[in-house]
């Protein structure tokens, strides 16, 4: 039994449908998926339908963007319950989504002022189904400047590391862990590989319930440490591709290239509760 536990669709910045994601999954004969959009949780129902009708097992999950000393930190939350859809979830969403918009026109404003690069709003919204995020704002750089790659255009003007670069949280870590903790979540660590190196081992001192220590740009030897790390705490280990599904990003990896299997997974679903 094998399972991909870190999925975006386009209710985020993925490129695949729902269905197109139950479907894939099934090609691949991965067994159990969880959905982890960025910010937002909808369409359980659905889901848990298409699951049924693809043969593919669904967890419910987000991905909740953080900050701690003003740099970006993933929470992974999976959901035991029905936490997601309660008011205070809700209105989490409508008001992440209203700030993605703001910083998407921040964006615009400083890629223009910095990088000499020129787009417009709408063309981010034109090509976003949900939450904006920035693929969507690399999309539009690349409708006009096709001359720049995926790759690139995060590398050189959109990136965490630039000028131009608008944090997409203003919730601090704390209170993500907690605001997950209060909806019946599973709270772990997203890519702790990808963590700034100077608060790299602060983050890691938090409340986590367990850490995706099974990741596809981990370096030489970081998943032997995060594994024995996990171990070390009691937390879980989790696996995920962060499958967006975008030509030419290679930031991501495909649908069930990096999974979770044996007692490890097992574990997992005990620890969310899992029921066919």
């Amino acid at each position: 039994m094998k399972a991909d536990l870190h999925l975006h669709t386009t209710e985020s910045d993925g490129r695949l449908h729902r269905e197109e994601l139950f479907k894939l999954a099934k090609s691949r004969n991965i067994d159990y998926i969880a959905i982890t959009d960025h910010d937002v949780c909808h369409h359980v129902d659905d889901n848990r339908q298409l699951a049924a009708q693809y043969g593919v097992h669904y967890i419910p999950g987000i991905e909740l963007s953080t900050l701690y000393e003003g740099k970006s930190v993933h929470v992974l939350g999976y959901f035991r319950s029905d936490g997601y859809q309660s008011d205070v979830m809700e209105r989490f969403y409508v008001e992440t989504k209203a700030r993605r918009e703001r910083r998407a026109r921040m964006f615009i404003d400083k890629l223009a002022h910095y990088y000499n690069l020129h787009i417009r709003y709408e063309d981010i919204v034109s090509v976003s189904h949900g939450i904006i995020a920035r693929p969507h704002i690399a999309k539009a750089i690349r409708m006009r400047y096709p001359q720049y790659s995926h790759n690139e255009v995060f590398d050189l003007f959109i990136g965490e590391h630039t000028k131009a670069y608008v944090p997409s949280a203003e919730i601090q870590l704390p209170e993500g862990i907690a605001l997950l903790r209060e909806h019946d979540a599973v709270v772990v660590l997203a890519h702790p590989t990808l963590l700034k190196s100077h608060i790299h081992d602060a983050v890691l001192e938090h409340d986590f319930d367990g850490i995706e220590a099974i990741y596809g740009l981990n370096r030489a030897h970081d998943t032997e440490r995060y594994c024995a790390l996990a171990k070390a705490r009691g937390w879980l280990v989790t696996a995920g591709s962060d499958f967006h599904g975008i030509e030419n990003d290679t930031k991501h990896k495909e649908l069930g290239d990096i999974t979770l299997e044996g007692r490890a997974l097992e574990a997992f679903l005990q620890a969310v509760r899992f029921t066919q």
